[in-house]
């Protein structure tokens, strides 16, 4: 009897038969790599961009308003500053949360899920699981910023007034995208007592 009689879709979860040569997934048709290497480089790459593209998500302009011929630009930070400065201290602290500690816990749980993989890393198997899905699942509250900046561009059409996503914005929804790719092709199967 083989060892490992079954293999998991990384797509659907869902269970198929490990047959000699390529193995496609019974339910969504999708080609089931062996290889845990493959899905470890693959997370990697994509954290690493992530990674690069944090850093002018924070630095460039996320917005820009233009209104009765003044130009003003706001970063993630400062526009917590502004919200804070005029007393809409909710929306201040949730865009903060979740615009900047949301990502960098989440480049720290991929990291450690990395390394752990790679070394013996003293906690069960449960815990990396649960920390696993955790980073899977507030994946999309990172992008509260740029739904913000996609809602505000829309819906103000004054003459007086302009609000253009800025090219911090970009990179920040890139930023996004990437860690949910880095989350999404890490193989649970590494995951070692």
């Amino acid at each position: 009897m083989r060892k490992n009689r079954f293999v998991r879709c990384p797509i659907c979860e869902s269970v198929n038969e490990n047959q000699i040569g390529e193995v496609y997934c019974r339910r969504c048709h999708e080609k089931i790599h062996p290889h845990k290497r493959v899905s470890l480089h693959r997370t990697i790459a994509f954290l690493i961009t992530a990674m690069i593209l944090y850093i002018p998500a924070n630095l460039y302009p996320i917005l820009i308003t233009k209104q009765f011929g003044v130009v003003s630009q706001n970063t993630i930070l400062g526009g917590v500053m502004v919200l804070w400065e005029h007393g809409s201290y909710p929306v201040a602290i949730i865009i903060l949360i979740a615009s900047v500690f949301v990502p960098i816990l989440k480049f720290i749980f991929i990291i450690y899920l990395l390394i752990s993989t790679k070394y013996n890393v003293r906690s069960s198997r449960v815990d990396k699981h649960k920390l696993f899905y955790l980073t899977e699942s507030i994946g999309s509250w990172s992008m509260i910023d740029v739904f913000v900046v996609a809602i505000l561009s829309v819906l103000i059409h004054f003459s007086a007034a302009q609000i253009i996503p800025g090219t911090g914005a970009t990179a920040f929804a890139l930023m996004v995208f990437f860690t949910m790719l880095s989350a999404l092709s890490f193989d649970t199967r590494l995951i070692k007592k």
